[in-house]
């Protein structure tokens, strides 16, 4: 699959204090969020280097309505601990972008209630606008809100390239499934340093 740093944009999936700090919402569970705040500080340097090449920087956040009235049946029934704890709030720091995420003027940040950035938002018409067809993707959690956004991506015909590096989950297992399951049907999982090189190049065929 053909890449053309003129055509792409990166986009960066949830890299949320939630999600990555030691005192956000997923770690009170009792889950070891090192890999994912490991991969996202990948991402974030990668982002850097898209940034460096022209490449629009997409950062989306899962954030939902204090009294969770928009979270539907995902908070009210699959994962009813979220809204225990008060999880990706938008009156929490939780929601807040990691302290390492340094937004520059000409990104744009889209807040999300669903799994994939594609539902509900405005990430698809800002693309278009844009004249992105490519993306590269990046975030966390690799089997959930990456996927979940990969998957849209490539249904609406985007050239569609995952971070390997660049992606966490909370469970290697689930993320190493996850990955095979975009390659085979969705995208290109490719190296970080693979994607920045092409960056710096112009195009690669991954």
């Amino acid at each position: 699959m053909k890449f053309e740093t003129g055509k792409a944009a990166i986009v960066l999936v949830d890299l949320q204090k939630g999600f990555v700090e030691d005192t956000g919402f997923v770690a009170v569970q009792g889950r070891d969020v090192s890999t994912c705040r490991a991969a996202a500080l990948r991402g974030v340097a990668l982002a850097d280097r898209a940034r460096a090449a022209g490449m629009p920087v997409f950062w989306l956040r899962y954030v939902l309505r204090p009294d969770y009235a928009d979270a539907g049946v995902l908070i009210d029934e699959i994962r009813p601990n979220v809204k225990r704890l008060g999880g990706m709030r938008s009156d929490a720091p939780d929601t807040g972008l990691m302290d390492a995420i340094r937004i520059a003027p000409q990104d744009t940040v889209i807040d999300k209630t669903r799994y994939s950035g594609f539902v509900g938002t405005s990430l698809e018409p800002a693309l278009r606008a844009r004249g992105v067809s490519q993306l590269v993707v990046c975030g966390v959690t690799t089997s959930m809100c990456v996927e979940s956004t990969v998957r849209d991506a490539g249904q609406r015909d985007y050239r569609v390239f995952v971070a390997r590096e660049c992606c966490g989950d909370f469970d290697q297992a689930r993320h190493e499934a996850s990955l095979k399951a975009m390659e085979f049907g969705f995208a290109r999982v490719v190296g970080d340093n693979e994607l920045a090189a092409a960056f710096a190049r112009g195009a690669a065929e991954f």
